[in-house]
């Protein structure tokens, strides 16, 4: 019986490593400018989107790539339909949670950054009910201009 705590093991790391998130048809319009990109030509920032995902299956952490991945899926989701057509991260990843803020800098998408080619991730939607243990969670607060 010792078969079963390798097996379990073995499913929670191939698990560990799986994307949940899938990118909406038009929030692939939605650019996601380098972290060291000057978007002062766009204006002023528009919103903050904080999005979240799984980073750890059971005892395991997921990969760290999948889960910038997921992020900036989650966010290009939450910002397409807004008015926007860029986003930039605020922050790094922590907790499998991240803050990205948006613009409207009037350009048609261009390729994403490396971190943001994974456009066709599996996806998690309200309406689907997520892998066990998986959650979403997206929110959005307005950005004050004048402080």
């Amino acid at each position: 019986m010792r078969l079963a705590p390798l097996s379990l093991s073995i499913l929670l790391l191939s698990l560990s490593a799986c994307t949940w998130v899938k990118i909406e048809p038009e929030a692939k319009q939605v650019r996601v400018a380098m972290p060291s990109e000057d978007l002062s030509s766009c204006g002023a920032m528009r919103s903050e989107i904080t999005v979240s995902v799984r980073d750890q299956v059971g005892l395991f952490n997921r990969d760290d790539m999948k889960v910038r991945d997921e992020l900036e899926t989650l966010a290009r989701n939450q910002a397409a339909g807004s008015g926007v057509d860029t986003l930039k991260a605020l922050n790094e990843p922590l907790n499998g949670e991240q803050t990205f803020g948006t613009w409207l800098c009037g350009r048609t998408a261009s390729p994403p950054h490396p971190a943001a080619r994974a456009s066709t991730v599996p996806a998690t939607n309200t309406s689907e009910a997520a892998p066990s243990g998986g959650f979403q969670d997206v929110e959005t607060y307005p950005v004050d201009d004048e402080g």
